[in-house]
């Protein structure tokens, strides 16, 4: 029994643009992450940048789409300093990432409220687990003023209900 795929075998390979069109049909790619990927597969000088050039042209590969794209998948996780980082790795233009960076930071109060109340839920009982919540938000990407801003508003509030439970 032939334990070989049938694209593996000689002559029936993937071409580039096959390749390419398979990536992007399960998420959007930037040019320099195709190219990062396809590369062992050009076989011949400038194969590559014509299919790429081929595929851009056709608009199947899209600079706003991938950033859009990863602001989606990731906005809700995530803080603008680690969404800005992984724009980067994908080797997209500064304008673009700094569009992105512009409307990541508007709501980036929300979104650490958020990620902060799916995770604790409650203000930190003593300096130590309050440490460990700032640590979690702040690896997760999000300024650390927002952070200490939420965190702070958390305790605030919670002293606040104490107080009132204990006056009824």
């Amino acid at each position: 029994m032939n334990s070989a795929k049938p694209a593996a075998r000689v002559g029936f390979g993937l071409s580039l643009k096959g390749r390419a069109l398979r990536y992007l049909a399960a998420r959007e790619h930037s040019r320099t992450e195709l190219e990062r990927k396809l590369a062992p597969h050009e076989e011949t000088p400038g194969q590559l940048a014509q299919v790429l050039d081929e595929l851009q042209a056709k608009d199947f590969i899209s600079e706003a789409r991938v950033v859009e794209s990863v602001i989606n998948r990731r906005a809700g996780r995530f803080g603008a300093s680690r969404i800005k980082y992984e724009l980067l790795n994908k080797g997209l233009g500064a304008e673009a990432v700094a569009g992105a960076m512009a409307q990541l930071k508007e709501g980036e109060l929300e979104r650490v409220q958020q990620v902060w109340q799916r995770k604790f839920g409650a203000p930190a009982l003593d300096a130590a687990g309050q440490a460990r919540q700032m640590r979690f938000l702040l690896t997760r990407g999000f300024s650390a003023d927002t952070v200490r801003r939420v965190l702070r508003s958390a305790a605030s509030a919670a002293a606040e209900d104490g107080v009132d439970s204990k006056s009824d």
